[in-house]
């Protein structure tokens, strides 16, 4: 599939929006930075030719195995450990590869790896958490593209409680960055009215200095 970018899409990616935060982060949403029918054929490509999993975490004592589906890519092999379990990175293909450089285009930063989700429904959320792992670049970008079914995401702080909620589009575009995981959870919200599918890729920064 060929990587259509759009001139004026472009120069709007040198312009980032306000930070959706309003102290201890920075959150952009960017909104759609693609047509409709780009991003709909972004979603079908990423559902049939993903290696997707069952993600697993453990639970109480016991290995669950979870309704999300995940995949992880990057540069290189790297390991990626959440929830007491440990993944090791696809090389990219050619399709996510075009993918990140759109992103990239967009918040001018640079990504060297992607975790993927893969949601049925509305009934499959993400619960809060701070993405801090020790193979992250600390305060670097996460840059969240997301396809398929529209999804509330919520940030909470982590000492006043403060929440803020954003409607994540077909095709959009969100990055978090400098103290947000040291100050702010995230959290994608169950909702039991959404029936259709939700695809979302997390591009990376893991370090490579060790």
């Amino acid at each position: 599939m060929q990587l259509l970018v759009q001139p004026d899409l472009l120069e709007q990616s040198a312009k980032s929006p306000s930070s959706l935060l309003p102290n201890d982060g920075t959150a952009y949403d960017y909104g759609a930075i693609m047509p409709k029918t780009q991003a709909d054929q972004y979603f079908q490509t990423l559902r049939d030719e993903i290696d997707w999993q069952h993600d697993q975490l453990w639970m109480m004592g016991k290995l669950i195995h979870t309704r999300r589906l995940v995949a992880w890519y990057g540069s290189k092999p790297f390991q990626y450990g959440y929830s007491r379990t440990e993944k090791t990175a696809l090389i990219w293909t050619d399709f996510l590869l075009q993918l990140k450089q759109l992103v990239e285009q967009h918040t001018q930063s640079r990504y060297n790896s992607c975790l993927l989700n893969f949601y049925y429904s509305g009934e499959v959320g993400m619960g809060w958490h701070t993405d801090k792992e020790k193979q992250l670049v600390q305060h670097g970008s996460i840059a969240s593209l997301s396809f398929g079914a529209v999804r509330r995401f919520a940030f909470r702080h982590l000492h006043t409680a403060e929440q803020i909620k954003v409607e994540l589009l077909h095709g959009s575009l969100l990055e978090m960055k400098n103290q947000t995981q040291d100050y702010w959870q995230h959290a994608l919200l169950k909702s039991s009215k959404v029936k259709s599918a939700r695809i979302n890729l997390t591009f990376r920064q893991i370090r490579e200095d060790e």
